[in-house]
């Protein structure tokens, strides 16, 4: 099925997306990751779908898009809802055909790829709005997943905190240890940036704490730092 993950920033839709591929049958296969909001609009149509050698200026030869390159395997597609209009059109085809056709091409190519896409955006109000087309919401919205925010999960800070400072020691950094109180203290901040900044801040702490034991003082000093917390 399609599958339609939903969450603010940081709070993880990619690692949400790999854990389906990974944990399905089609793990064997690539995993192929895009983000829709980091691609000049006039070239989404050629990364996802690919083109043909003189299709445009700097096309020096065949280019297979995403899409080809995920056959048998899973295309993630990030931040849907800024995908031009354009493109969504193509997309829709796609998702009812099975099959692309390259920009530039004329013979269309059979593939076989499960679509898992993602966003922070409201994607009704972008409907409304006449921003995104409401039949291409209803083919990805057909397993939706929403990701609650950090702050709404406020159990899993100290779990992941000390999983992050874990990590980071296996990768070479210095071994740090949280303390009860510090951990209770990051349970107040509302993480604007979720797990994604809950994860900067035990690196950085990781890095620069002399002391071995991470104390609520240490924790209180840092996220002063990042200039939107007053716990």
């Amino acid at each position: 099925f399609t599958i339609l993950v939903l969450g603010e920033p940081g709070t993880g839709k990619e690692l949400v997306a790999e854990a389906i591929h990974n944990l399905g049958r089609r793990r064997a296969k690539p995993f192929i990751p895009i983000n829709m909001a980091a691609i000049p609009r006039e070239l989404v149509e050629a990364e996802l779908f690919g083109y043909e050698k003189g299709a445009f200026t700097g096309a020096h030869a065949r280019t297979a898009g995403k899409f080809e390159q995920a056959q048998g395997g899973t295309l993630f597609l990030d931040e849907i809802g800024d995908m031009p209009m354009e493109a969504q059109t193509r997309l829709l085809r796609v998702l009812q055909s099975g099959e692309i056709t390259t920009v530039g091409g004329s013979t269309p190519v059979r593939v076989n790829v499960r679509i898992i896409a993602a966003t922070n955006k409201d994607l009704p109000a972008l409907i409304a709005e006449g921003k995104f087309r409401e039949d291409l919401y209803y083919r990805l919205n057909v397993v939706p997943i929403p990701l609650p925010a950090l702050r709404e999960r406020r159990g899993d800070i100290g779990l992941l905190s000390r999983h992050f400072l874990e990590r980071a020691a296996s990768e070479g950094l210095p071994r740090k240890t949280l303390g009860d109180d510090a951990a209770a203290l990051l349970a107040q901040y509302n993480w604007p940036g979720n797990v994604r900044e809950l994860q900067n801040l035990m690196q950085r702490l990781a890095v620069l704490t002399r002391e071995t034991v991470i104390t609520a003082d240490i924790i209180r000093q840092n996220i002063d730092k990042i200039g939107r917390a007053h716990v």
